[in-house]
């Protein structure tokens, strides 16, 4: 259906979370490392709970390994610097969401190897440091299949 793809997550119970997320989306997700912690690590599992057998998980060594060994029908970098709202494009099975680490968010070099790809934001409140990444993910993945009739359901 949708892709969900985590550049450099460092908290593990988000990427339990977005785990959840997806083995309840049917949506697959991408590991970028480095990785801030083991994906056995038990607070990443306790999320993530049962749901990783239900779940694609495919991890890449860097930036290159993703953008040599994938193939999306579009890719949008979610970012709080993007130019675009995330709910004014259309979306289509097929598409992939990139997000950053919730330190750092997306590389410079992740911005440069992908800036032909959209960048779209979340509107928040100014002065604010950004909206917690398995609610980003969440936000952006279900405005996705709610304009495709939540056919995942079908």
């Amino acid at each position: 259906m949708f892709h969900i793809t985590l550049f450099s997550p460092q908290i593990p119970p988000n990427t339990g979370n977005i785990i959840r997320l997806c083995s309840n989306t049917g949506s697959s997700l991408y590991l970028i490392k480095p990785l801030g912690f083991s994906l056995d690590q038990k607070s990443m599992r306790r999320a993530g709970l049962d749901y990783l057998k239900n779940v694609r998980i495919k991890n890449f060594e860097n930036i290159d390994d993703f953008l040599h060994n994938t193939s999306f029908n579009r890719i949008y970098l979610v970012t709080k610097f993007g130019e675009k709202r995330y709910d004014k494009l259309k979306y289509n099975p097929g598409d992939c969401f990139i997000f950053g680490s919730e330190l750092r968010g997306l590389s410079n070099e992740v911005l440069k190897k992908l800036s032909y790809c959209d960048k779209i934001f979340i509107p928040m409140r100014p002065k604010n440091r950004s909206i917690n990444l398995a609610n980003s993910v969440s936000i952006c993945l279900y405005e996705a299949l709610r304009q495709n009739n939540f056919s995942f359901l079908k």
